[in-house]
């Protein structure tokens, strides 16, 4: 077998943990949290998501987040971006590294994305380029 030389592991907490709240979570308790993980030596810590506050309230501050980390030399802070327009706002607030998401499932396509699996590969081309 062809092991993989290298393995890139991204901490997901601060968004996918915090994206699931019941609340939001306060902007300072987010920034304490990515720091603190950086500080516990991640390397790949993704800082937040820009989704629409109408579907996802717990992630409307995210520019705010970018703003306040500690950004630490050789860490990266990816964001989730679905979409162009979330593409387009997470470069505004300072996002350096973007993730795109799609699905393997109708049910999970609708649920997480809002669209089909086929739109969702419409939608996050232009991202990809």
């Amino acid at each position: 077998m062809n092991y993989p030389k290298q393995v890139r592991l991204v901490e997901v907490g601060p968004r996918d943990g915090l994206q699931n709240e019941a609340k939001p979570v306060p902007v300072e308790a987010k920034v304490a949290l990515i720091d603190a993980l950086t500080a516990a030596g991640h390397s790949s810590v993704e800082a937040g998501s820009f989704v629409s506050p109408k579907w996802v309230p717990q992630m409307a501050d995210h520019t705010e987040v970018l703003e306040r980390i500690r950004r630490k030399p050789g860490v990266d802070y990816p964001v989730l971006t679905p979409n162009l327009k979330g593409f387009e706002a997470a470069r505004a607030a300072g996002a350096t590294e973007v993730a795109i998401f799609g699905a393997a499932s109708e049910a999970f396509s609708q649920e997480n994305i809002n669209c089909a699996i086929d739109e969702s590969r419409v939608r996050f081309r232009p991202v990809a380029s």
